[in-house]
């Protein structure tokens, strides 16, 4: 799944692309993928982009006050054209959930691998409106995210400190890859509890989670969209690199794994050398 530096990246990536130029038609390849009813795909033909932004993972395509927004979801990504395809997007014909074609010729596909479709596009004229960023938490980049704020996040919380970073109505924008990374360089269990944390520790996993994502926007940026997720695993410490040597310590990296994904970790740098207990292998010896 896109997460905050990927989604950034694709924010860049459109806006150079987008901004000025006139949007001749939002096209459904997917009934299913648009969840809003009014305004109309129609409503933006002939509208002029004006920005392109980020909400957590949403991207927001702004046009002068109507808004193309949508969130990639697990399977989804943006195929970008220089000059468009001239065959006709047909409902459950391809991947091909959404297209958005442009005056000067370019435009670009939302396409979904898999049978389970999540992919998400709203048509509004307030992001607000679009439920789950109506519910997003802070930007963890964002400066008003200050080390006191992000304490008073954590505080009083008795949950495991991997899910809260992955809440996106607390932080938004982290998922399961970047709250792996983030912990490993924080030196936490992922199953550590939020409210246990001390001051240290709180700073620790401020001070990554801040470095962390800073860090990967700088990878990504600037590559094409074909180019953002090789090398946001390229990027990757711990999160997919089961088996493989920790790059801190040289221990075997370990893994849970849960019934539709699964999370990264050192056991030497993140939990004092004890293996977590893997709930897959669990089950199995039972």
């Amino acid at each position: 799944m896109p997460e905050l530096p990927e989604v950034q990246a694709l924010v860049d990536f459109l806006a150079e692309r987008l901004v000025d130029d006139a949007i001749t038609q939002v096209a459904l390849g997917s009934f299913s993928v648009l969840k809003t009813v009014d305004p109309p795909p129609q409503a933006f033909e002939g509208a002029v982009v004006s920005s392109v932004s980020r909400h957590g993972k949403f991207v927001d395509v702004d046009c002068d006050g109507l808004h193309l927004v949508f969130h990639l979801a697990k399977a989804g990504w943006l195929r970008w054209y220089d000059e468009l395809p001239g065959t006709t997007v047909r409902p459950g014909r391809s991947p091909i959930a959404l297209r958005v074609g442009l005056l000067g010729g370019g435009g670009f596909d939302l396409t979904e691998a898999g049978t389970r479709k999540s992919l998400a596009a709203y048509i509004v004229r307030s992001p607000q409106e679009v439920p789950g960023i109506a519910r997003l938490g802070p930007d963890p980049l964002a400066p008003e995210l200050t080390q006191d704020a992000f304490a008073g996040l954590l505080a009083g919380r008795s949950v495991q400190i991997k899910g809260l970073l992955r809440d996106q109505s607390v932080i938004a924008g982290v998922g399961n890859a970047y709250s792996d990374e983030v912990l490993h360089v924080a030196r936490l269990s992922p199953f550590a509890q939020a409210s246990s944390l001390d001051d240290d520790a709180v700073a620790r996993l401020y001070r990554a989670l801040r470095d962390t994502l800073a860090a990967a926007v700088v990878a990504a940026s600037g590559r094409p969209a074909d180019q953002v997720k090789d090398a946001k695993r390229a990027g990757m410490r711990v999160h997919g690199r089961t088996g493989e040597p920790c790059p801190e310590c040289g221990d075997t990296v370990a893994e849970v794994a849960f019934a539709d994904r699964s999370l990264q970790y050192c056991p030497t740098c993140q939990t004092g050398g004890k293996p977590l207990a893997d709930r897959r292998m669990s089950k199995l010896l039972k």
